[in-house]
């Protein structure tokens, strides 16, 4: 016997929706021995509470075929290895319509089917996801994070659900760590998720990420907006080595190497109130962040008139920190290139080496600076490579690595 429910049919909460989801509509009537469904948010509810999600239940048999929809796609969901629960994936949409059928079957045969049609809370949070970077389909380095993120800081009790909800896959599986950043230590100040993987990424893959962030319960009763998804790919092995005393550059690609040129890095001696001597250029490991073809360049903590005191438009700039250094075409005296250093702090480069970097390499890639006095700050720009793994990992709100799940 096969029962179809429709508005009438509820039991343990209101059919009606005034509960915001806790009821559920349950099968009844039929001949002896006919299974029970019972599917929760209830047929009618128009409140249902997203973190919640769909779950279906049979009493006397098992289930069978289970079918949830939004907007006539499939909703994921896992039923139970005994067969008599099934729960959605993930959380619901806010103000999504939902409608639900479900079929049990019990030991002698008899069956029973139940739908449900529902809408959900359409309470969302103010907290929103902002941004995802790299940019959908775009080629990054095998240094590459993966940025998540926010218009405002997320609260401390939602940062281990919002973790749970991503999936990150890739063509490798890749062992990695999400560390929450705060807008202080955010190159852009928003406050972020970041992932970075505990080795470079292999060259030649692609990476998606599904942030299943539509329901997620981020305050007091109210919900995540919506989900997002970025797909990009990871190109060559792109690495560039520049060593302050010998004043070279040297570059490789997926482990060769393709070009030398001789530079100019900071001449030091502007020491700040703040202790730091800003001419000179931070050694560690650093990621390109990105290219302006003509970028207008002052000193930081100086004005118009102080002492050493200069504004330029310098090109062919590619940017490797967010304390003004970059990799770019040379302005001053050429005598400087491959003998000693005399910049600002940033890396001169011949016109023609410099013009070729900028559109040769991709965001992400790694530029590792040795010989200065000054170190790279890990929150300066894209450093993170300058943390260690473990401590990188400490920052994630589970405390434990992850693998980024195959993709195919």
């Amino acid at each position: 016997m096969t029962l179809v429910l429709g508005l009438a049919a509820a039991c343990g909460g209101s059919s009606g929706g005034g509960d915001g989801g806790g009821g559920g509509t349950t099968s009844k009537g039929g001949d002896k021995g006919t299974p029970q469904v019972t599917i929760t948010p209830a047929n009618g509810e128009g409140k249902a509470r997203p973190d919640k999600g769909v779950t279906v239940t049979a009493a006397g048999g098992t289930l069978g075929q289970v079918v949830v929809k939004l907007k006539g796609t499939d909703v994921p969901g896992e039923l139970s290895d005994d067969k008599k629960t099934w729960h959605s994936t993930w959380t619901l949409r806010p103000g999504g319509n939902y409608q639900v059928s479900a079929t049990a079957t019990s030991p002698t045969g008899k069956s029973t089917t139940a739908t449900s049609a529902f809408r959900a809370s359409r309470a969302t949070a103010a907290t929103r996801v902002n941004n995802v970077v790299p940019s959908q389909n775009e080629t990054v380095g095998t240094g590459m994070p993966v940025f998540i993120q926010f218009n405002k800081a997320v609260p401390e009790k939602a940062r281990a659900t919002i973790e749970r909800s991503v999936e990150i896959s890739s063509t490798t599986p890749t062992e990695g760590a999400w560390r929450w950043l705060s807008s202080g230590e955010s190159f852009n100040g928003l406050p972020s998720l970041v992932f970075r993987p505990k080795h470079p990424w292999k060259a030649h893959q692609k990476v998606s990420l599904t942030v299943h962030y539509a329901g997620l319960p981020i305050g007091s009763d109210v919900f995540g907006d919506r989900d997002v998804t970025r797909t990009f790919k990871i190109g060559d092995s792109h690495t560039v080595n520049i060593n302050a005393k010998t004043h070279r550059a040297v570059v490789k690609k997926n482990g060769r190497t393709i070009r030398t040129w001789g530079v100019s890095l900071g001449a030091g001696g502007d020491r700040q109130k703040d202790g730091i001597d800003h001419l000179l250029t931070t050694s560690g490991i650093h990621l390109t962040m990105d290219h302006v073809r003509l970028e207008r360049m002052r000193p930081p903590g100086k004005k118009k008139g102080d002492p050493g005191w200069y504004d330029e438009k310098v090109p062919w700039a590619t940017r490797i920190s967010n304390s003004g250094e970059y990799i770019h075409q040379n302005m001053d005296d050429p005598t400087c290139l491959g003998a000693r250093n005399c910049s600002h702090g940033c890396v001169r480069s011949p016109a023609s080496a410099a013009q070729w970097f900028f559109h040769w390499s991709y965001r992400g890639d790694m530029v590792t600076i040795t010989g200065t006095k000054r170190g790279l700050i890990w929150w300066n720009g894209w450093a993170y490579w300058q943390m260690s793994f473990p401590k990188w990992t400490s920052g994630s709100a589970l405390g434990k690595p992850i693998t980024t799940t195959p993709l195919a």
